[in-house]
């Protein structure tokens, strides 16, 4: 009696195993395709995620799919959208164009500490992966609990714990960028309360940072931060930022002369200021000194000005030009930047590892430096070289 009543119900187990499999081939085929239409978009938009957001996925409903995530460029969304339509994809749009809602109009910010670490994630425990120094401009992106996503002047990425930044919002920053500024020229040192350095410190300084102008005192500049702290700085120490500007001579020597004022600063992962620097953020803060805002990573300075040299020839080399080491091109990999130092003269670079110090590339110097010289990579000249990556303070408004 059980044998007829199986037979009759096979086809249709057969039938719903069928369509099952059917639904979940079509889900799979059709969640691959997300995939795939999200980093084709991605490869496109986004070739560095140190300076571009764009974190999206999909989730499935009832009715297709759920977009989710934030982008900073609604451009990069607008092209997934455009794919997913062109696969007849159903989806619903919840994703977040920076800057986010959530900030209330307060998208930018100005660097308030002598030097800011910013992380890869909220967190200190995360990575620093850059540092910001004082006065430094920022786009706001989002906010998570007490930390901020920014971006720098260089596009840099990264995110900074509500102490180290104030924000602004459209009139403010206005009103910020509109005003004078003072631009600290010695390598380390405080401000006081008082014109007088018996007074009580207000903060610590270091190279480059930039305080809104305010007036003189004797032989101080009275000057604000960006979060209104009113502070005294020595006149030995400091310049107006417009009479620093004009005075730049964009000079080989002068590369040379600010890059000696770092010797002994440590290495520091992440670091680009004058408490601690890694070897692309001592070139970066080197270039900085001078006018010029170059990107943050070896990586991606390696793609900046005009090639020097790739075969070993340093006679061809100018002192203030870049050396780029790493990983040579293989017939499966390509060439890999991974060190940067800068040329000095004299067959000598100075560069950061362990700490700035100045290295030979002469094979019978007492400081000559087999190891980067077995990975020596090719030699730029960005000084004076005009390229997108490169950002000069006397031609753009920055601060």
């Amino acid at each position: 009696m059980k044998y007829p009543f199986f037979r009759k119900e096979i086809p249709l187990l057969i039938g719903l195993t069928l369509f099952f499999a059917s639904c979940n081939t079509n889900s799979s085929s059709q969640h691959q395709a997300i995939e795939t239409a999200i980093s084709t978009v991605a490869k496109a938009h986004v070739p560095d995620k140190r300076i571009a957001i764009f974190e999206i996925g999909a989730e499935p409903n009832n009715d297709g799919y759920i977009l989710k995530g934030s982008t900073n460029l609604p451009e990069a969304l607008k092209a997934l959208q455009l794919e997913l339509e062109k696969h007849q994809i159903s989806y619903v749009d919840s994703v977040e164009v920076l800057p986010s809602q959530a900030l209330e109009g307060n998208i930018h910010g100005v660097i308030k500490v002598s030097v800011a670490n910013l992380r890869g994630r909220p967190a200190h425990s995360a990575e620093m992966v850059t540092q910001a120094i004082m006065g430094t401009p920022v786009k706001i992106f989002q906010k998570n609990k007490s930390w901020y996503r920014i971006q720098t002047p260089d596009h840099y990425l990264g995110w900074v714990d509500s102490g180290g930044v104030a924000l602004m919002d459209k009139s403010q920053f206005e009103d910020w960028q509109g005003s004078d500024k003072l631009i600290y020229t010695k390598t380390f040192g405080n401000s006081f309360e008082k014109a007088d350095r018996t007074s009580q410190v207000v903060s610590d300084l270091v190279f480059g940072n930039i305080l809104q102008l305010n007036g003189e005192q004797g032989d101080f500049f009275e000057a604000t931060y960006a979060d209104g702290k009113k502070a005294y700085i020595s006149k030995a120490e400091a310049a107006p930022y417009q009479d620093w500007k004009t005075q730049l001579p964009f000079s080989n020597e002068a590369l040379v002369a600010t890059s000696k004022k770092m010797l002994g600063v440590p290495y520091l992962w992440g670091g680009t200021s004058a408490k601690g620097v890694d070897c692309s953020g001592f070139t970066k803060t080197v270039f900085f000194m001078n006018g010029m805002i170059i990107p943050r990573d070896a990586s991606q300075q390696v793609h900046e000005g005009v090639l020097v040299d790739a075969d070993g020839d340093f006679s061809k080399l100018l002192p203030g030009d870049l050396l780029f080491f790493g990983r040579k091109a293989t017939d499966s990999t390509l060439e890999k930047a991974t060190h940067v130092g800068m040329w000095i003269g004299n067959n000598e670079f100075i560069h950061a590892a362990g700490d700035v110090h100045i290295s030979s590339m002469e094979q019978n110097a007492e400081h000559f430096d087999e190891f980067n010289h077995n990975r020596y990579l090719k030699t730029k000249r960005l000084l004076n070289q005009k390229d997108e990556g490169i950002l000069y303070l006397t031609e753009r408004k920055v601060f």
